[in-house]
């Protein structure tokens, strides 16, 4: 499973979203994610990924390609 599979997943379960609908162009916004869903999309990913989501990039997630790019990059 690769990484945007993941956070596909991840944020088809914790927003109870057809995973179908879920792309990387797809916004927060269009998922209906808002600031506690995006902590709590943090969390998970700290916790799957092993890793720390600074706040500062939390604050720029706009798509789910963001997240994506993030974790990509580490």
């Amino acid at each position: 499973m690769n990484i945007f599979e993941q956070i596909r997943d991840i944020l088809s379960l914790q927003l109870e979203v057809d995973p179908k609908r879920i792309t990387m162009e797809t916004t927060m916004d269009e998922l209906g994610a808002d600031s506690l869903d995006m902590v709590d999309l943090a969390m998970t990913v700290e916790d799957e990924f092993k890793l720390e989501f600074p706040e500062e990039v939390l604050e720029k997630i706009k798509t789910v390609g963001d997240v994506v790019n993030f974790l990509e990059s580490r």
